[in-house]
């Protein structure tokens, strides 16, 4: 049994959130939580997503996982305004997913969550440098980075205390470096690892760019990247592994 009724723009930012690594994936929904965990399909990229249920209108479940087309899903919830409640029920005898917000209704058929891959565990990694900074600053590198690479490097100076980000494309350079006094807290480490830029540009488009976002980094390690939404009342978490680089 699973019903709930939540603000558009809530679930609008939580579904993109996930979708912009993942178009299948197991929708957990606990008595306490509305989750998502998956990896992308090249094991590059993956998302830990965590709605509580105070993100909610109302919010009732014993415990069901459903198997979830997130391109579907967003589709569905963008038609709704974001200023409207969407209304969801699950019908565990035709396994369905009704979705109404206004006037609007849509039954969606779900997927066997036993044809969608098992669920990750989130790694305990030793990630020694931290930065918390805006997303606009995040956005600014990416962008800036987009200019001249296919790849983006992230890293930490401990000596100057300045986090960075750094571009080389076969012509041109591209730098953003930010010292301690213009980030809202640096945990300085040695760290650097370069990645691809795709999945940082579709990362990119979920993070809000308002918000504080945490970088955790180590040197030639995945780098975990921690952002609120649902006005503080639930999470996201992207973990991305680095591109190695060979001497």
């Amino acid at each position: 049994m699973f019903s709930a009724t939540i603000e558009a723009k809530i679930l609008q930012e939580a579904i993109s959130s996930a979708k912009v690594l993942v178009d299948e994936c197991k929708l957990r929904l606990d008595s306490d939580s509305f989750r998502i965990r998956a990896v992308d399909p090249a094991n590059v990229g993956m998302v830990d997503l965590e709605l509580s249920t105070s993100a909610f209108v109302s919010y009732e479940s014993d415990g069901v996982v459903l198997g979830i087309n997130l391109s579907r899903l967003s589709d569905i919830t963008n038609i709704a305004r974001s200023d409207e409640t969407i209304d969801l029920e699950f019908d565990e005898e035709v396994q369905k997913l009704t979705i109404q917000a206004g006037g609007l209704q849509y039954t969606l058929s779900l997927i066997d969550p036993a044809s969608i891959r098992k669920e990750p565990d989130l790694p305990d990694l030793d990630l020694p440098a931290k930065v918390v900074i805006e997303g606009r600053n995040l956005d600014q590198g990416i962008k800036a980075a987009d200019m001249v690479s296919d790849h983006i490097a992230l890293g930490v100076d401990p000596e100057s205390q300045t986090f960075y980000i750094r571009a080389k494309g076969d012509t041109d350079n591209v730098q953003l470096e930010l010292k301690q006094d213009e980030v809202i807290s640096l945990q300085p480490s040695l760290a650097h690892s370069l990645f691809s830029l795709d999945y940082f540009k579709d990362m990119n488009k979920a993070i809000p760019k308002t918000t504080p976002v945490t970088l955790s980094m180590g040197e030639e390690y995945p780098i975990q990247i921690n952002f609120p939404i649902a006005d503080g009342n639930g999470q996201v978490t992207y973990l991305l592994a680095p591109r190695i680089q060979s001497d």
